[in-house]
């Protein structure tokens, strides 16, 4: 686990219910891959309650009952963040609160919004470090991978060359004199043989 990540861990969610008289807040447990799982608050609007898939069968009618668990990263108390500050356990909505889901920006990910938990693919057991980018969630990464999002790859000369920086006016002046100083010191040289 790299340093700027040290504390931080994937966790399952394993039970969400709305903290009563607050409209956005949740508590959630969370198994941190510890003996016991730990109680977090969060406004975070994409956790949902985890649940499991089974089948029901009533006389002739068969039901399908599709449940979710979700992965998030969990900054743990102690877990240092980016702005300096020190994971606490604290109240929250009158709630106790044992770490923190942490969104894209706070775990330095392109991509995914701020505020909205940082999801994790199933590939991630509670309590192991998360990854160091966004990882894709349809578990599609590369042989070996751990299911980050891909690197992109050079493509070529002709086609890097496109999507290349545009000089500046500058720039291309003082390209062009320094073409043609190069040009100039070649016929001198050329010259004095």
């Amino acid at each position: 686990m790299s340093d700027e990540l040290a504390g931080y861990v994937a966790g399952l969610v394993l039970e969400c219910e709305d903290v009563p008289k607050k409209d956005k807040l949740k508590q959630l447990t969370v198994d941190i891959g510890k003996d016991e799982s730990v109680t977090i608050v969060t406004n975070a609007p994409n956790v949902k309650q985890g649940y499991l898939c089974f089948l029901l069968r009533v006389s002739c009618y068969i039901f399908f009952y599709f449940l979710y668990r979700v992965r998030v990263v969990v900054a743990t108390v102690g877990a240092q963040l980016k702005d300096g500050e020190t994971v606490k356990k604290a109240t929250v909505g009158g709630v106790p609160s044992e770490g923190m889901l942490c969104d894209s920006p706070m775990l330095g990910w392109v991509g995914g919004g701020a505020g909205a938990a940082a999801l994790l693919p199933e590939s991630y057991v509670p309590g192991s470090a998360p990854p160091t980018s966004r990882p894709r969630l349809d578990g599609k990464g590369e042989e070996g991978e751990d299911g980050s999002a891909p690197v992109a790859k050079p493509t070529g000369p002709g086609v890097d060359a496109l999507f290349a920086k545009k000089l500046t006016k500058e720039e291309k002046k003082a390209l062009a004199a320094k073409k043609k100083a190069e040009r100039a010191a070649k016929k001198a040289a050329a010259e004095a043989e």
